[in-house]
């Protein structure tokens, strides 16, 4: 570095969620205040890498962003460097530009990229640190689905939401005693329609790990009616699958679906056929990524923010800064890309759904 201050990359990478805005303020606060080190925001992701789009980021561009929703350096989703289309006169073309990443950090001399972003964007950097680049990746999704760490950024925020609109959807489901169905996201893993599903008093949770027969819902949906109730809230991930489609696999990877197209409608349409019951679906979508993070999301963000520049001040690079057993945590990034963390089916989340009347359609 001759001298010079010692300098660390910052993106965001991937579908935005609550807490962004709160991890890069504390990343740049504690580069700043605490090391003197200089950051750059590279914007929309790895794409600003690639054109070398960036600025500058200083205390007062963090200034009041802990309860800020979204992210001040913008971000880009299913963006992959290695395999970029890109046009060639008037051609599009697939080229790996990678290269030019490795290039610009060369030339920006940055010793450090610290990069916020889910499996798609931790997978990347793991990648690009094959190639000599010093990553530290920081947790960020509200399905919480990456391995090596017990909370991601965006989760609790997320389920905080889902959670408020079961709540709502209790009292109109009980007044119209009518099916609610709530579509809550998680296309590989089922945690906040699980989560939010006991927290909310779902009757019925359906999330990927567990393929459901729609008959079984019926049949419990029917049998709350005979027993007096005359409503039941069913809690869907969007990457649920009915058993009849689940593939012989031995990973729910090979069952998630390839495209989302509102899977919720479908079971509705069905449990009314079934049930002859009113059935009305509400689709959450991209409310649980907007809004202000919780108060554990903020807290969690600003620990993991400063425990990313602790550790590019110690040398610890190649990892990601995880929380374990609520302790911080950092764990090598070859053992969270390309992975998956899924619901256990015989966790003790879904047991003591199952102990509270919770059906998963199995």
């Amino acid at each position: 570095m001759n001298g010079q201050r010692k300098r660390i990359g910052l993106l965001t990478g991937g579908g935005d969620c609550p807490g962004l805005n709160s991890v890069i303020r504390a990343v740049v606060k504690t580069a700043i205040n605490i090391y003197g080190y200089e950051i750059i925001g590279f914007t929309d992701g790895y794409m600003g890498l690639v054109n070398n789009r960036f600025k500058k980021l200083t205390l007062s561009d963090v200034s009041g962003l802990l309860d800020k929703g979204g992210t001040i350096l913008g971000t880009t989703d299913s963006f992959d460097p290695f395999n970029m289309t890109i046009d060639i006169d008037g051609e599009k073309q697939e080229r790996d530009m990678s290269g030019r990443i490795v290039d610009n950090i060369k030339m920006h001399d940055i010793e450090a990229l610290i990069v916020i972003g889910g499996i798609n964007t931790i997978t990347t950097g793991y990648r690009l640190s094959l190639l000599g680049v010093n990553v530290i990746a920081i947790p960020k999704n509200i399905d919480n689905d990456i391995p090596g760490t017990d909370a991601t950024i965006g989760f609790i925020s997320a389920v905080n939401t889902a959670t408020e609109a079961l709540d709502k959807l209790h009292s109109t489901a009980e007044s119209h005693h009518r099916v609610m169905v709530l579509e809550v996201m998680g296309r590989r893993a089922g945690w906040v329609a699980l989560e939010s599903g006991i927290a909310g008093g779902a009757d019925i949770i359906l999330i990927p790990e567990i393929p459901y027969e729609i008959n079984l819902i019926a049949r419990r949906i029917l049998e709350r009616k005979k027993s007096g109730k005359n409503f039941s809230i069913v809690c869907v991930s969007e990457g649920c699958i009915p058993a009849d489609k689940a593939k012989n696999a031995d990973s729910p990877d090979d069952n998630c679906p390839k495209s989302m197209h509102n899977i919720s409608s479908d079971i509705a349409t069905e449990l009314e056929k079934l049930t002859h019951l009113e059935t009305r679906v509400t689709v959450l979508g991209y409310l649980q990524r907007g809004g202000e993070p919780s108060p554990s999301d903020r807290i969690l963000t600003t620990r993991l923010g400063v425990e990313a520049v602790n550790m590019a001040a110690q040398g610890i690079y190649n990892k990601m800064a995880g929380i374990s057993n609520n302790a911080l945590c950092p764990i090598d990034l070859s053992e969270v890309a390309y992975k998956c963390k899924h619901v256990p089916v015989d966790g003790e989340l879904v047991r003591i759904a199952r102990n509270m009347g919770v059906s998963f359609g199995d």
